[in-house]
């Protein structure tokens, strides 16, 4: 990799290390109250809805109101899918979307996950886009950063039986934070040159003279929270490898930095809440510490020359550019794999399945251990806290006393909750998808190893309520569809709510204070301990099975086993 790619990384790093104390911080002001400016506005909307914002609810309370509010946006999404074709705003006159793809995309744009199973200029009406997509994409990241705020009062409150009311936090996120920075962010690409308009598309005779249909509409305004509420789920099929969703190389850094950015910041946020700032930092290093590595691995990787272009006449300086865009090069493209699959963001500007073997494993390794190196927004910090309940409990282990974190005793209850979120992935990913290789051989398009890792791939960004594909597999038949749904059912909520039992549980503890005997959890030492449980826990669940496919591929490509 050449001298400009590594500056493009370091700006990268610096920029998402900058931010984070700046966007932690204030959220931290929206969460405790102290940021009000927009209570003329707030207010009114809680007496509209019925909702009394001064009653806080206990952990089942919030949860309960959680799976109702979804639920419902779920039902309204699947309505307006399918009966689009009788509603306005849809100039290409786009027919009603099937019952199946309807209910996959109802379930994915709720969960945070943002899979698409069809191409948004080919399926979807301007309506459906905007008032299903586009508002999923604001309550779906505002639902998991609201059970990220619930964990972190269940740290910060000593006996306590509430952990918040999930309405305000709900309407807080939307309001204070996802709105106004999708305001701006939408402003600055219509600038860069993305469309934001009610246009029909337009038809235009290409220089060779054939016929062609320009796409375009509401592009903008769905970008911008599809990239900041790290999202997914593009305006085009191809997402922002488009041009009109990426137009310029400013564009493309900075969706890159929205996709982190807010992940990032809730772990300052998290350190400010429970008063220690240490805390969020150490949580901070894990997450950067197995990010670098990712994305190191992964840019080396993709600089190697690809054996089969090679062969083609291709010049072996250039690396593995299969299906990634010339505009912005390698080092971009493996940032951007690697931060939309830590930050569950399933846009990309490079096709992940023309990655190479060891390329496309970094992707697939971040979802597996449960999108907790950075993660979504709110699902990130919530998810990684999981792993710390873990880390301590087995440093307390080594040193014979009860586990302890930020002062709260870390018992049986705790741990089996915490355990019982980090198994829901073998059985989403192993078990459903070995039921789509059974039902629905004939969806794997390539044989060998690559088509086992497109197949892993598609299960495990579906668990992991990610979003992105490795391309090569056919996910839109009723049987996939319907799999892929409850995958990702089961990778969103039997995650939540067991988190916010932990709240609840930790929430009622009383603080001990530190001992002589209390394991630090701020320092480099900590770091080492969380990222070890991590990489154990993943590989003592995942990775004999699911670094298979892979691995045998980066065999037969150094052997010159072409497929």
């Amino acid at each position: 990799m050449d001298a400009a790619g590594i500056l493009q990384i370091l700006i990268y790093i610096v920029l998402i290390t900058a931010l984070t104390p700046l966007l932690g911080g204030y959220m931290a002001k929206v969460f405790e109250g102290r940021s009000r400016f927009l209570g003329w506005f707030e207010r009114p909307l809680y007496r509209l809805c019925g909702i009394d914002a001064a009653r806080e609810q206990h952990w089942s309370g919030y949860a309960l109101s959680l799976l109702a509010f979804n639920l419902i946006g779920a039902l309204v999404l699947f309505g307006l899918q399918r009966l689009q074709g009788m509603l306005p705003l849809n100039p290409a006159e786009m027919a009603a979307v099937p019952p199946d793809l309807a209910f996959n995309t109802a379930v994915s744009f709720m969960t945070n996950t943002n899979w698409q199973s069809y191409g948004g200029e080919s399926t979807m009406s301007y309506l459906t886009q905007m008032v299903g997509l586009t508002v999923q994409n604001f309550v779906s990241a505002a639902t998991g950063v609201a059970v990220a705020v619930a964990l972190i009062r269940g740290f910060a409150r000593t006996s306590a039986r509430t952990v918040g009311n999930f309405y305000v936090d709900l309407v807080r996120t939307t309001l204070y934070i996802l709105l106004p920075l999708s305001f701006l962010a939408a402003l600055f690409l219509v600038w860069q040159g993305m469309p934001q308009n009610f246009d029909t598309y337009t038809a235009a005779t290409t220089l060779e003279g054939a016929s062609q249909v320009i796409a375009q509409g509401p592009v903008a305004s769905q970008v911008a929270i599809k990239q900041i509420g790290s999202n997914g789920g593009g305006f085009f099929n191809v997402k922002s490898a488009h041009p009109f969703e990426n137009p310029s190389p400013l564009s493309n850094l900075v969706e890159m930095v929205f996709i982190l950015m807010l992940a990032a910041a809730l772990t300052n946020t998290f350190g400010r809440m429970v008063k220690d700032q240490r805390q969020g930092w150490a949580i901070f290093a894990a997450m950067g510490l197995m990010f670098l590595v990712g994305l190191g691995v992964a840019t080396w990787a993709e600089a190697q020359a690809n054996p089969a272009l090679v062969a083609a006449g291709m010049d072996p300086l250039m690396g593995n550019m299969e299906g990634k865009e010339v505009r912005f090069g390698i080092a971009n493209s493996a940032i951007w794999a690697t931060a939309t699959t830590a930050a569950s963001n399933g846009s990309v500007n490079a096709m992940h399945d023309s990655f190479m073997p060891l390329g496309g494993l970094v992707p697939m390794i971040n979802m597996l251990l449960g999108e907790v190196i950075f993660g979504g927004v709110g699902a990130g910090l919530y998810g990684m806290l999981i792993f710390v309940i873990v880390a301590v409990f087995i440093a307390g282990l080594m040193v014979g006393r009860t586990p302890e974190y930020l002062g709260k005793k870390i018992e049986a209850r705790e741990v089996k909750l915490a355990m019982l979120a980090v198994l829901i992935f073998p059985l989403g990913v192993l078990v459903l998808g070995a039921a789509s290789l059974l039902g629905a051989p004939a969806s794997v398009q390539d044989g060998g190893p690559h088509g086992l890792s497109e197949v892993l791939y598609a299960f495990t960004s579906a668990t992991a309520n990610n979003g992105s594909a490795f391309a090569g597999w056919t996910g839109n038949t009723l049987l996939n569809n319907t799999l892929q749904g409850i995958a990702m059912l089961l990778g969103r909520f039997v995650v939540i709510i067991p988190v916010l039992a932990i709240a609840g549980a930790v929430a009622a503890k009383k603080t001990v204070p530190p001992s002589a005997g209390t394991f630090p959890t701020h320092g480099w030492l900590f770091v080492a301990l969380l990222v070890s449980v991590i990489l154990v826990v993943g590989g003592l669940t995942f990775f004999p099975v699911l670094a298979l496919g892979p691995i045998v591929e980066q065999l037969m490509l150094g052997a010159g086993t072409l497929f």
